[in-house]
């Protein structure tokens, strides 16, 4: 027999060491999302399992991702909100890639991101027992909000449109083709920008009342 005490020094400085360093055991908790994993699930998220929630409906007054920021031509959305997953907004961009790859420099821009995970019980489930597993990324879009933009290059309308509308196929909604001067969308209701006044009109007549003539009390 021996004890720690013959050993020499070097050698137990060592084993102290590889025994005070940290071993994780325990796997990434994303690292369990296998299923449905696609490129654009999120790489962290603050809560690994999230409530349903609703599509929100735009009832203040802000107009913001109504408009083309990137690309020259873009769709976005006209009927009801939709809660989109990731695979058809992969899948509308993979349609968009294809059909304009003959094209040299061009670039597609995907507006939003699926980043909130869905969780599914199996059917015919007894309640309880906790939360449903993961299932899919999805994210909830309300009506006018751009989806997708292509750009990059100069293309001609005709190939524009025909691809996105290939691409709106694919998503569960009505959308509408949109361009650089296509104003901003408060849910049904588009936005057109007032008219200037033109400085070459004639001023209006001047209406003059007899005051003479009106009938006194």
């Amino acid at each position: 027999m021996f004890s720690l005490s013959s050993l020499p020094g070097s050698l137990l400085s060592t084993a102290r060491w590889s025994t005070s360093q940290h071993v994780q055991t325990a796997l990434n908790p994303l690292s369990i999302f296998t299923r449905e994993r696609n490129n654009l699930a999120p790489r962290q998220v603050k809560h690994l399992k999230r409530h349903k929630g609703r599509v929100p409906i735009p009832t203040g007054g802000s107009t913001r991702g109504t408009t083309l920021a990137y690309g020259d031509w873009g769709i976005r959305i006209k009927g009801n909100g939709a809660r989109l997953t990731a695979k058809q907004l992969e899948t509308a961009e993979e349609v968009v890639k294809k059909k304009l790859k003959v094209i040299k420099g061009v670039k597609t821009y995907l507006r939003v991101f699926p980043d909130l995970p869905v969780c599914i019980k199996g059917n015919e489930t007894r309640m309880g027992k906790g939360k449903g597993t993961f299932e899919f990324w999805a994210t909830r879009v309300p009506i006018g909000r751009v989806i997708l933009e292509i750009g990059g290059t100069p293309i001609r309308e005709e190939l524009a449109r025909e691809a996105l509308r290939q691409a709106s196929s694919k998503l569960p909604t009505k959308m509408e083709f949109i361009r650089r001067t296509t104003p901003p969308r408060l849910g049904n209701l588009i936005l057109h920008p007032p008219k200037a006044p033109r400085l070459d009109a004639p001023p209006p007549p001047l209406v003059v009342e007899d005051v003479a003539a009106q009938p006194t009390v």
